[in-house]
């Protein structure tokens, strides 16, 4: 780097120390936002999927096996299956596998205070060979893909909702 190009970089960077960005997870373990997520209890989701989902959102928020549960997450899974791509002989040539989830975060005392509704979803395509192994297949690959990015999308949620409520 040039000596001209280092005096300019703490000019242009000085306008971001006042723009109040801040790290959704500051503080690591110990912070705000990890402590609130470690207070979730997961609850059982039904089916395949489900089971996928659940795993997934306690390996991002890693509250499984904590006494210590404020809060629960209620998570409604709709998986589905639609074929897009059709021959003359009726025969499905791809997929669009779509995997919609409404998620709530409650209270866990007895009133179950709603804090958070919302959704999130993803899809895939999947096309269809002739080898109905390689079509289940990918279809078990699509939903696993899809488990995790919707999970990702509630952890966030949840995180972001955390870290605004956090005085609260």
């Amino acid at each position: 780097m040039t000596r001209g190009a280092a005096l300019l970089l703490p000019l242009l960077l000085a306008p971001l120390a006042g723009c109040g960005l801040h790290p959704l997870y500051e503080g690591g373990t110990h912070g705000v936002v990890a402590q609130k997520l470690a207070q979730i209890e997961i609850e059982p989701i039904a089916g395949q999927s489900g089971w996928l989902m659940r795993n997934a959102l306690s390996d991002r928020i890693g509250s499984a096996g904590h006494d210590t549960a404020r809060y629960k997450l209620i998570v409604e899974l709709d998986d589905k299956i639609i074929g897009l791509g059709i021959r003359s002989d009726n025969t499905v040539t791809r997929e669009r596998r779509t995997l919609r989830a409404r998620f709530r975060l409650v209270t866990a005392d007895a009133e179950g205070t709603t804090l958070l509704d919302a959704s999130a979803g993803s899809d895939a395509g999947i096309d269809v060979v002739s080898s109905d192994y390689a079509t289940v297949a990918a279809e078990q690959t699509a939903l696993e893909n899809l488990t995790s990015e919707v999970a990702d999308q509630i952890v966030a949620r949840v995180a972001i909702f955390a870290r605004r409520t956090q005085g609260r």
